[in-house]
């Protein structure tokens, strides 16, 4: 079994993306019978096309629902303000591309919040995972499932954390892994029933698409899978730590001031999505140190959005804490209809960074959602979310995160955005023109009643 990226354009449909059904089924047409979609995004787009990047999953494994299958929540429950919070990983997000540089977004965002959902692209900083306590940590194929009301998030106490590791050529390597899990086992109580390694390494290897996106390849995932089945009643979560095989040299990358796409995180949640979609548990993953010429660079003072990767030998800590208390999945009726359990109909907003088209953004659209696009978080995205078909202020463009946060109070609130800011609009006017009530409407009298 393998993991892949491809690429396709297609025509716009009366210059719109047709609804997640018909992108559904043009990708079922595109891909072959032992092909499963695990990624999505439309990473470019005009009046007249769309272009696709889709995450293949090549082999055959049980045949499940399309990850294009929405279900439709029937309204909102108000008794809560839950905010999702998303920046896609490798797509070179000024804010949040880097490593865990958007958790200041998410500890601001969640301050007026009674929950933030969020993945761990936003807060995985290596050793550092500053999750804001009112923030639930959600592997970034099942937020996706979650907007599109396939699946409901139940939060708990603590996880039982499997971790899978490679063989490392330097053991050096494979040891402080293990020590980074026992630490996180003595200090903050992390439940880990065993450390499997995968002898030999599994090759996995970050790649660039066209678009310049980051994505990859992973090959042999049936001994990932085989390691899944065998202790599938030990674990409620995941976390793996693999070599990720890249070309840029690790002082080009810190020198670049962050200029350059961060090449592991594309692969490494492909990876995830894959154990997720397949296993419905949380899943996330860290890669290995290279060798130990790598551990020695002295990339000096980097750009601060880079300073956790430069610090830690192993980034593993930030998976380890985030999948310590990661929502549970649970996908029947009646669980997902339990009180302690979120679901779609929970979110009362989603927040990301202008141009971002994927399932996140259409599920929302598609579900009535309140969208908040941030321009300052600029990105490879290429498109204009104002084609899109929003209901009326649906869709809110914003400057920066401090204008998201002001907008999601007004929300909150269950104000008009707009009036707060002056001059205030006129309100519009319309003249009904004179003409005879038809009584259109009303019930028919039973014959012979009299009207009253």
């Amino acid at each position: 079994m393998r993991l892949f990226e491809r690429d396709h354009t297609h025509p716009a449909t009366n210059e719109r993306i047709g609804s997640l059904a018909d992108i559904g089924r043009m990708i079922d047409n595109l891909l072959g019978p032992d092909q499963t979609p695990i990624r999505f995004a439309v990473t470019g787009s005009s009046r007249d096309s769309y272009r696709y990047e889709i995450g293949i999953l090549e082999g055959t494994v049980p045949s499940g629902p399309s990850m294009f299958d929405l279900h439709p929540r029937l309204d909102e429950n108000t008794s809560a303000f839950n905010a999702v919070l998303i920046v896609p990983t490798g797509i070179g997000a000024e804010i949040g591309g880097h490593a865990g540089d958007a958790t200041p977004v998410a500890r601001l965002l969640a301050s007026v919040c009674d929950t933030l959902i969020t993945h761990p692209n936003v807060v995985n900083a290596s050793d550092l995972n500053e999750m804001p306590p009112n923030g639930l940590y959600v592997e970034g194929s099942l937020l996706s499932r979650f907007l599109m009301g396939a699946i409901g998030l139940r939060p708990v106490r603590s996880n039982r954390v499997l971790v899978i590791i490679d063989a490392h050529p330097n053991e050096r390597f494979a040891r402080a892994t293990v020590n980074a899990v026992n630490a996180a086992r003595s200090t903050y109580g992390l439940k880990c029933p065993r450390v499997v390694v995968l002898d030999p390494a599994l090759p996995v290897r970050g790649e660039y698409t066209q678009s310049g996106r980051a994505a990859g390849t992973v090959g042999d995932l049936e001994r990932v899978f085989n390691v899944l089945d065998t202790y599938r009643g030990e674990y409620d979560a995941v976390a793996l730590s693999t070599l990720v095989d890249v070309d840029i040299p690790h002082e080009s990358y810190f020198s670049s001031r962050g200029e350059l796409v961060n090449p592991w995180g594309g692969v490494e949640a492909m990876l995830t999505h894959a154990i997720s979609t397949l296993y419905n548990v949380p899943s996330a993953h860290a890669p290995m140190m290279e060798s130990t010429e790598v551990a020695n660079i002295d990339p000096g003072v980097v750009d601060p959005r880079m300073a956790a990767e430069v610090i830690s030998l192993t980034f593993l800590q930030s998976v380890l804490k985030g999948m310590h208390a990661s929502p549970r999945i649970v996908t029947g009726p009646a669980e997902m209809s339990q009180s302690d359990t979120l679901t779609a109909r929970d979110v009362s907003c989603l927040v990301i960074p202008d141009g971002c088209i994927g399932l996140p953004t259409l599920a929302a659209l598609e579900q009535g959602i309140p969208v908040i696009a941030v321009r300052e978080n600029r990105s490879l995205m290429k498109n204009d979310l104002t084609r899109l078909p929003w209901a009326a202020d649906q869709l809110h463009v914003v400057d920066n995160y401090w204008e998201a946060v002001g907008l999601m109070a007004a929300l909150k609130e269950g104000m008009s955005p707009g009036s707060v800011r002056r001059p205030l609009r006129d309100v519009r006017i319309e003249r009904s023109p004179a003409t005879k009530w038809s009584g259109v409407g009303l019930p028919t009298p039973p014959r012979g009643a009299s009207e009253q």
